[in-house]
């Protein structure tokens, strides 16, 4: 399998190197040359699969060519190692729970997997690498613990400064080792600006063997499909039209979805669940894409006003505005609403939600309004991640997890950093050297 880049199909590598890589040096995203289509029977088989064997077939063709299948199946074992269980909430509306992985949140599935191709492409070389990531929340977290002690492998996390929970900000600050956390004084879009920077900068690439393990990474993406997969397989009333919301911030969740159902996945539509930087819901109301600085809301995670992923969807959807609103619908909330919708799931479903889950699964319910299907939205937080919200929401205790009891003891290990790219990157020389 090649992969291209988003703004040159003629640019073309292999999977080692677009891993390494992160991103092309035309600023594009890598895309799979081709969308394998699976056979139908493996979709009758679905129901008893478990995710690292979904992971094996669904995965296969896109490292065909880069890791023999003994080694993807070691792979696929070693990071898949936490349920995604389907709950039913009402008739035809289910939550996929994504939280149960080591961070407690959908990242772990694309993280793990990620840190495991890296260190299997730098066993037998020695070959080292910088894993470079903006986070708005949960993706630090995932990252750093997925790549903690990887050798050849050290890992700069770049996150808004006050703007992520404490919780947290604890998972990805208190490891030590190769793993390393910047504060930065601005907006995650300011984080995802200096590591798009960094990418193009020849000199820190060339020195630091730069890659990025943000979804615009394609091993952190590709594993992201899975869990649609895994979950369709569980669904119990496929008599009607399945659809997913998903909560959207980078929209890296809706890109696999969306490639998923690429590659055959009876998926009938999707929905983008965001908050008050709505930015793709504006596109699919105008058929204009306008960026803008991104809002801070109780769903921290989504905040993002330039979304990357953006070009990976419009190439999925041939550039077409009408392609791209056949299959996906965007609904938009504000903080109160989201609040509200964390209250009413309690009342009526005896459910936590966290607030980002709480966007899915609202807008699940209004498309369902419109629409007789039977839907599934993705809660992709452990509600715990944002206690204190929630808590005042509903008014009851969240037990806190083992993995997260662990972290409130340790000290952070923060360094501040300005959004000024030569700032940036003095600091990130002082950091590795």
């Amino acid at each position: 399998m090649k992969y291209y880049s988003t703004n040159n199909p003629q640019l073309t590598v292999d999977l080692e190197t677009a891993v390494r890589q992160g991103l092309p040096a035309d600023k594009g995203l890598y895309m799979p040359q081709t969308i394998p289509r699976l056979p139908a029977g493996f979709f009758s088989r679905l129901p008893g699969m478990t995710l690292p064997q979904i992971g094996f077939e669904v995965l296969r063709p896109y490292v065909q060519g880069g890791v023999p299948d003994e080694d993807l199946r070691l792979i696929c074992e070693e990071a898949f190692t936490f349920p995604a269980p389907l709950s039913k909430l009402d008739r035809g509306l289910y939550s996929l729970e994504l939280y149960h992985g080591p961070t407690l949140a959908f990242k772990d599935f694309g993280a793990r997997f990620m840190a495991r191709m890296l260190g299997y492409f730098n066993a037998h070389t020695q070959h080292q690498n910088t894993v470079l990531v903006a986070t708005s929340g949960d993706t630090g977290s995932a990252v750093a613990h997925g790549f903690y002690a990887v050798e050849n492998v050290n890992v700069v996390i770049l996150y808004p400064q006050g703007k992520v929970s404490d919780l947290q900000e604890r998972q990805m600050t208190t490891l030590g080792k190769n793993i390393h956390t910047l504060a930065v004084a601005g907006s995650f879009d300011d984080c995802q600006r200096l590591v798009k920077t960094a990418f193009v900068d020849e000199e820190l690439v060339t020195a630091l063997g730069l890659t990025s393990a943000n979804s615009i990474n394609i091993a952190r993406l590709l594993p992201q499909m899975l869990y649609y997969f895994y979950a369709y397989g569980q669904v119990e009333d496929k008599q009607k039209p399945v659809v997913f919301s998903v909560p959207s911030g980078n929209y890296g969740n809706l890109t696999a979805g969306v490639l998923a159902r690429r590659m055959g996945l009876p998926v009938a539509h999707f929905i983008a669940a965001a908050n008050a930087n709505a930015i793709v819901p504006a596109y699919l109301a105008t058929g204009e894409f306008k960026p803008r600085p991104s809002v801070e809301t109780i769903s921290n995670a989504m905040d993002v006003g330039n979304p990357s992923n953006f070009v990976r969807l419009q190439a999925l959807f041939g550039h077409s505005v009408a392609k791209f609103r056949a299959f996906v619908s965007g609904y938009s909330y504000s903080d109160d609403q989201t609040r509200e919708t964390i209250a009413q799931a309690q009342q009526k479903y005896n459910y936590v939600l966290d607030p980002h889950g709480a966007i899915g699964c609202r807008a699940l319910q209004a498309y369902k309004q419109g629409a007789d299907v039977t839907g599934v939205f993705l809660e992709t937080a452990h509600p715990v991640k944002f206690r204190q919200e929630v808590e005042a929401v509903t008014g009851k205790a969240i037990a806190v997890p083992a993995p997260i009891q662990e972290t409130l003891h340790k000290d952070k290990l923060i360094t501040q950093c300005g959004a000024d790219y030569a700032a940036f990157k003095a600091q990130l020389w002082r950091l590795l050297s």
